[in-house]
């Protein structure tokens, strides 16, 4: 049975336990490891959270816990080790604390073969979700250093992540695209007007990853960048993938372009989901080692349904099928069974499905043809149609109130209102979804929208014709914010461009059961 702790219990049980932590922290001059990514927290609860880092060496993480930013009766944890099979990344789930509270934490690493020598702390911090009705803040995106735009100085890193760091939110929706595994960063590249964006580079995203390492270093690269860590230090991260981190539009029916030595798709995707899950402080589930989706439960306002639309998918094929298999499998019937129990179980006032692509925007597999997306084309539902129409019927006949869907996928911002009354498949209540991004990366757009159900767009911002793949400093990098009223419960929505302009906004009323 888990305890729940009062903040006074929190303190009371770390008092007597930093024991070795508190004594000096001896070390060879020059010899002492290095924490080299900065730190992370995940999938925060009302209790608890996971923390990561990653050491340069064989060591174990030495993390201290606290409700006060002086670590005064700060509580110290077991030890865990980071060792060469996990790239020396390090997890440890921090339970028992108490609800919609600071928490501060602070890692080090002991040398495995030299104990004495400890690196230098790095100090994080994450709020723990409200156990009451307390306002509740966070935002999303995705897509990093895709097309080619790696970290620039000269432009401000990643600047975007600074810009959502004012914020203060409580926890970050990566959407996906976390990395461009298929995409090579270049140390210059010409833009329009002839001047030169000059990327920092490292020998491994000099080539599409191939090898574990590489794919791990592709993460790696994003974290290096000093707006990343800072946020990643401050903003706990709720993540979910899509198709960049193995390569553009993967399904096991990829042809992988010339540049890939490597032929083999899914051991491809085995590499990239291992380096995945080892760089991002994810929960890990006990049913399926390995598994994305999951319900991350953020107090009495909000529960986020994180989606996983790549692992159980069917090939990227025509997908025209009006019966439902394998054929048309996206989220798969067993994710499918998964998410309509947790929606129906849900007692939260939002229910948030993060999707990583969005439903009614067609995407193309190749310039040959196939689907990417769920969307069809125009018309009844069918291929993966199919699942989205089941599931909106069983939202309505449920019923299951006050859904909203977040995404990103496809580089530019906007907002869709379906409306059931100007679908093809008319067996569910409106609801929204919302895209942002890219967060660092090009921005391209706009893409056509399926009519099957009934998407209008509310609100779009996207290159003017002709444009494509704008580098980070045209501006057009985007993310969204949510902030959901503890009092009234309204959520209110809004897109936001990298140098914080509130591009567009709604206020949404929550409906009662």
């Amino acid at each position: 049975m888990k305890i729940k702790l009062s903040r006074r219990r929190f303190l009371s049980t770390g008092a007597g336990a930093l024991g070795a932590l508190a004594m000096p922290h001896l070390s060879r001059a020059g010899d002492r490891p290095l924490i080299t990514h900065g730190v992370q927290s995940g999938d925060v609860t009302v209790d608890g959270g996971v923390v990561w880092a990653r050491a340069d060496r064989p060591s174990q993480i030495l993390v201290e816990v606290a409700t006060t930013e002086s670590f005064r009766n700060a509580r110290a944890l077991p030890p865990i080790a980071a060792l060469p099979e996990s790239d020396f990344t390090a997890k440890m789930l921090l339970e028992n604390l108490p609800g919609g509270q600071d928490i501060f934490y602070r890692v080090r690493f002991r040398d495995l073969s030299f104990t004495a020598a400890e690196s230098e702390p790095v100090v994080g911090r994450f709020r723990t979700a409200p156990a009451d009705r307390r306002d509740v803040s966070f935002v999303w995106g995705g897509d990093v250093a895709g097309q080619g735009w790696g970290i620039n100085p000269d432009d401000g890193g990643m600047f975007t992540f600074a810009t959502m760091r004012k914020h203060r939110p409580d926890f970050f929706l990566h959407s996906g695209d976390t990395i461009y595994a298929d995409g090579p960063i270049q140390p210059e590249v010409k833009l329009a007007d002839g001047k030169l964006w000059k990327n920092v580079t490292i020998a491994e995203k000099a080539k599409v990853a191939e090898t574990l390492d590489e794919f791990r270093a592709a993460h790696k690269y994003n974290f290096s960048d000093d707006n990343v860590r800072a946020f990643n230090a401050e903003v706990p991260i709720f993540v979910q993938w899509d198709d960049h981190e193995v390569t553009n539009n993967w399904s096991l029916s990829k042809e992988l372009p010339a540049a890939y030595k490597e032929r083999n798709i899914t051991l491809l995707a085995a590499r990239g989901a291992r380096a995945f899950r080892e760089m991002y402080p994810m929960r890990e589930s006990i049913v399926e080692p390995g598994r994305v989706y999951r319900q991350i439960s953020y107090g009495p306002h909000l529960d986020v349904f994180m989606l996983d639309e790549r692992s159980y998918r069917g090939a990227n094929g025509p997908n025209q099928e009006t019966a439902y298999g394998p054929a048309s499998y996206f989220l798969g019937p067993d994710q499918i069974a998964w998410l309509k129990r947790g929606l129906l179980n849900s007692r939260a006032t939002w229910k948030v499905i993060a999707s990583d692509m969005p439903l009614s925007l067609i995407v193309a597999d190749t310039a040959k043809g196939g689907s990417e997306a769920f969307a069809q084309g125009d018309g009844p539902p069918r291929g993966r149609e199919l699942e989205i129409a089941d599931l909106l019927r069983f939202i309505k006949m449920a019923p299951i109130r006050n859904t909203v869907w977040l995404t990103a996928d496809v580089h530019y911002a906007a907002a869709h209102y379906y409306d059931p009354n100007k679908a093809q498949f008319q067996e569910f209540d409106p609801f929204w979804e919302f895209v942002s991004g890219p967060l660092h990366a090009g921005t391209f757009g706009p893409n056509t929208l399926d009519n099957t159900f009934g998407p209008e767009v509310r609100f779009i911002k996207a290159p003017e014709p002709g444009q494509a793949n704008l580098p980070p400093s045209a501006g057009m990098q985007f993310f969204g914010h949510v902030k959901i009223d503890g009092a009234s419960g309204q959520m209110t929505v809004t897109l936001r461009d990298r140098a914080d302009v509130a591009l567009w906004a709604t206020t949404l009323d929550p409906k009662l059961a």
